[in-house]
């Protein structure tokens, strides 16, 4: 009996249009480039590492004291380094890749073993010597210079602000150092509460506020202006916004500031501000705050003697503007949650007479 033979398959009839643009398959190459949409997150991604690089007043690599600059050319150096190790290490992975062995030669593991030692062992040794023998120096310089004029500042920790005092003047402010240029200044550093760390970037390293101890750190710049700084060490809620600011001035006019903040509070001119002075004493202000010249004694709180010749309030978060202190009075929870001030529950007559009263404490 004859085998039969399996049937052809029937080819395919040919489309007589081509398939919509939406079923055919991309091409292999070139690739066609995303649309814009799907380009701005990585764009976005690319661009963020610059972000650090915005004129926040906290860069490390701008510094005008004497132990940020020191600071500063160790980071300088290191980075170099880090250039060169990278570089060389791309060359030699580009050698390794492209490298084609010639035949018949075969590669020695002793030699490979000799490399592995002189570039992963040797090398990074020696420069680690060579790194730490360098910042000798700079570690001597950051720490106490040893100078008979040095003017001490005390700074206390709180959650979420800073107390600074000076000794021997009476003068006791918040969150704002006032420095003389030129002159090294000495802060002696200590906590009311948790664990806190004092940094300048522009000025010097950060140092802790350990509870129980009392650290130290010192200042010096040249330069007159303000620098930021900021709490460096996570301290509860508001850590981000434990701000301060360091004023270097001419001795000139540090001498006159500190004069001007020695005297007690001036007395109201009368109208409002007298008002509000009463609404001060008779509240609870009284209780937390102190203002010298009058019955309000707290230690809670601010010193609030010259209240008015600050930058900012809560430290940093708001300008010290009349509309946010008004609003800081009356419920400071909407500022900054969490800190330590109750809502006051004053009326509109009392509040308007309290800030006229506090916009006379320069």
């Amino acid at each position: 009996m004859a085998r039969r033979r399996p049937a052809r398959p029937r080819p395919l009839p040919a489309r007589s249009r081509p398939l919509p643009a939406r079923f055919r398959p991309p091409p292999a190459w070139p690739r066609p480039l995303p649309p814009r949409s799907a380009r701005w997150p990585w764009i976005a991604l690319a661009v963020l590492p610059l972000s650090a690089c915005s004129g926040s007043g906290q860069s490390t690599l701008t510094p005008y004291g004497d132990g940020a600059r020191r600071v500063a050319g160790l980071w300088w150096l290191m980075f170099g380094i880090s250039l060169f190790v990278t570089a060389v290490i791309v060359v030699l992975v580009l050698w390794a890749a492209t490298r084609r062995r010639r035949p018949g030669v075969r590669a020695r593991m002793d030699t490979g073993q000799r490399y592995v030692t002189i570039t992963g062992i040797i090398l990074p040794a020696i420069v680690l010597v060579l790194v730490y023998v360098i910042s000798l120096p700079t570690l001597r310089a950051i720490g106490d210079p040893k100078d008979p004029d040095q003017l001490t500042i005390d700074v206390l920790g709180h959650q979420w602000w800073w107390e600074v005092s000076y000794p021997g003047s009476g003068v006791v402010t918040a969150n704002e150092i006032h420095m003389p240029t030129g002159r090294t200044v000495h802060l002696r550093l200590r906590t009311a509460d948790v664990n806190h760390s004092f940094w300048a970037p522009q000025l010097n390293v950060k140092t802790d506020l350990v509870a129980g101890r009392t650290n130290h750190l010192w200042l010096r710049t040249d330069r007159p202006g303000v620098y930021r700084g900021q709490c460096a060490e996570y301290c509860g809620l508001q850590h981000a916004r434990m701000a301060f600011h360091v004023v270097a001035q001419p001795p000139a006019e540090f001498a006159a500031w500190l004069t001007g903040q020695a005297r007690p509070a001036p007395a109201p001119p009368g109208g409002l501000a007298a008002q509000g002075l009463r609404v001060l004493e008779s509240g609870s202000c009284a209780s937390c705050h102190a203002v010298r010249g009058t019955t309000a004694n707290g230690r809670i709180g601010p010193d609030l003697t010259h209240l008015a010749s600050r930058r900012y309030l809560a430290a940093g978060t708001v300008p010290n503007t009349r509309g946010y202190l008004g609003g800081w009075i009356s419920n400071s929870q909407t500022i900054k949650p969490g800190n330590r001030m109750p809502p006051q529950p004053l009326a509109s007559e009392q509040l308007q007479a309290l800030i006229a009263y506090l916009e006379t404490l320069r």
